[in-house]
């Protein structure tokens, strides 16, 4: 059963722009496997526009509850490069209250904008 759905875009530009007019704020938002391609290299702007639309698409299935931190979200890259969600701490538990055991996620970017859906599977549990 499909407990929630949530979907985001970011500007690229602006959101890049964001990141190095605030210093920390990637270290906030992102692990720091997150800032990273799976080679070691520096993750651009594009790919990290979409892995905050995943983030902000997340806490949009869940309610959208103000007390989720960032780290408690990651986005990890599994075979053959498709994005996963690994979930803890806050996440995990607004997750569990609700029900949620899967996740689903789709990133894109294109035309200077990233978007990524999100949709939380699970047996649900009523809103807690």
């Amino acid at each position: 059963m499909i407990i929630g759905v949530g979907i985001d875009v970011v500007p690229v530009e602006r959101f890049a722009e964001s990141l190095t007019r605030t210093p920390g704020l990637r270290n906030r938002l992102f692990t720091a496997a997150e800032q990273l391609t799976p080679s070691g290299n520096p993750r651009t702007g594009e790919s990290l526009a979409a892995r905050f639309a995943a983030k902000e698409a997340l806490a949009k299935a869940l309610g959208a509850p103000g007390d989720l931190h960032w780290h408690d979200a990651e986005v990890t890259v599994g075979e053959h490069g498709r994005p996963h969600l690994e979930v803890r701490g806050t996440v995990a538990g607004r997750a569990a209250a609700l029900g949620v055991s899967s996740w689903h996620v789709s990133l894109s970017h294109d035309g200077g904008i990233a978007s990524a859906v999100v949709v939380a599977e699970g047996v649900s549990r009523g809103e807690p």
